[in-house]
C-alpha cells in the first residue's frame, strides 16, 4: 500500500509539473486562436485559391479543375478599367483620410493644450460616422446628393443661385462623390491613430524649438511629421486594404455607375459571383485583390523606419 501509495504521488506531481509546464508555454494559450483563425481564415483563402483553379458556379453542375477563369480574366479588356477605377477611389481616399484625420487630430490636440471647450463633442461627431455600417452611409450620401428637388446639397445650391451639380448621374463628378463619402467615412480611424500618435510626442521637442525661434509650421514639419511617420505608413497600410476591399458604400450610392464609372473591384467581384453567378471568376478576383493588398503592405512596410542594432 506504501509504495502504491507513493507510486501515486509521484504520478500526480508528474502530471502536475507537465501541466505546469504547458499552462506556461504560449504556444498553449495561442492555439485556441490558432484554430480559430484557421477554420474562418485560412480555410476560405486556401477554397478560394482553389476554386480560383476551377470552373465552379453557383448554378451547380460539374465541377472540374481547369485555368479558364484565370485566361478569361487576363484576356477580358474590362479589367483594365476596373483597375483603373479602383486605383483612383483607393488613391483619393487614402490621401482624404489621412488628410482629415491628421487635420482634426490636431485640432483637438491644439484645443485640448489651449483648454478649450467643445473638443469631446468633435471627436465624438467624427466617430460617429466610423460606426455607421457602409450600406447606411451610401444611402445618406444618396439623400444628400440626390438631383431630385428634395436633394440637400442641391437644394443649397439653388439657394445661392448656383446651378445644380450631376453628382451622381455624371461619370466624373459619381467617382467624386464615392470618394467624399468614402473618406466621410473612414476620417475617424485615421483621426484616432494620428491622435493617438500625437500624444506620444515628447513636449520638450516642441518647447527646444519654441526656444530656438521656429514657428508653428517649422515645428509641425520637422517635428510632428518625422515623429508621426511609422504612425502615418500604418495608417496608410490598414485604410489601403479597407477602401480595397469598400464595396457596400458604393453599392448603395451608385451601384457602380453610371456606366462603369464607379465599379471598383470588390463590387466588380461580388458583380461576378452573385450576378454572374461565376464562382471560379470571383475567386480569380479575390485573389487578385489579395496579392494587391500584400503587395502594397510589404510596399509601406519597407519604408518603416528600423531600428538600429546597438539601440
Amino acid at each position: 500500500m506504501t509504495g502504491a501509495a507513493v507510486a501515486g504521488g509521484r504520478g500526480e506531481i508528474a502530471r502536475t509539473s507537465l501541466r505546469r509546464r504547458i499552462e506556461s508555454h504560449p504556444f498553449s494559450w495561442l492555439l485556441p486562436v490558432a484554430l480559430l483563425l484557421g477554420v474562418f481564415y485560412l480555410y476560405p483563402i486556401i477554397d478560394v485559391f482553389r476554386l480560383a483553379f476551377t470552373n465552379a458556379s453557383l448554378r451547380g453542375g460539374e465541377e472540374h479543375y481547369t485555368v479558364d477563369s484565370i485566361r478569361a480574366l487576363i484576356a477580358n479588356p474590362i479589367l483594365l478599367d476596373i483597375l483603373w477605377t479602383t486605383f483612383v477611389f483607393t488613391a483619393g481616399s487614402v490621401i482624404g483620410q489621412q488628410l482629415f484625420g491628421l487635420g482634426i487630430a490636431v485640432l483637438v490636440m491644439r484645443g485640448e493644450r489651449r483648454r478649450l471647450y467643445g473638443m469631446t463633442a468633435l471627436r465624438t461627431l467624427v466617430l460617429v460616422a466610423w460606426v455607421i455600417p457602409g450600406i447606411a452611409n451610401g444611402l445618406i450620401w444618396q439623400m444628400l446628393f440626390s438631383e431630385a428637388p428634395f436633394g440637400a446639397i442641391n437644394s443649397v445650391l439653388r439657394m445661392m443661385h448656383v446651378q445644380p451639380v450631376a453628382w451622381l448621374s455624371d461619370p466624373n463628378i459619381a467617382m467624386v462623390s464615392s470618394i467624399i463619402s468614402n473618406v466621410w467615412r473612414g476620417t475617424a480611424f485615421s483621426m484616432i491613430v494620428f491622435y493617438a500618435a500625437l500624444k506620444a510626442i515628447d513636449t520638450t521637442l516642441y518647447e527646444a524649438a519654441s526656444v530656438d525661434g521656429a514657428n508653428g509650421w517649422q515645428r509641425f514639419r520637422f517635428i510632428t511629421l518625422p515623429q508621426m511617420r511609422p504612425a502615418i505608413l500604418v495608417n496608410s497600410i490598414l485604410i489601403t486594404i479597407a477602401t480595397l476591399n469598400t464595396f457596400d458604400a458604393i453599392i448603395s450610392l451608385t451601384g457602380g455607375g453610371p456606366g462603369r464609372a464607379t465599379e471598383v473591384l470588390s463590387l466588380y467581384t461580388f458583380n461576378t459571383v452573385f450576378r454572374n453567378l461565376d464562382l471560379a471568376g470571383g475567386s480569380v478576383l479575390s485573389v487578385l485583390m489579395l496579392v494587391i493588398s500584400l503587395v502594397l503592405a510589404v510596399g509601406y512596410a519597407s519604408m518603416m523606419p528600423r531600428r538600429e542594432a546597438n539601440e
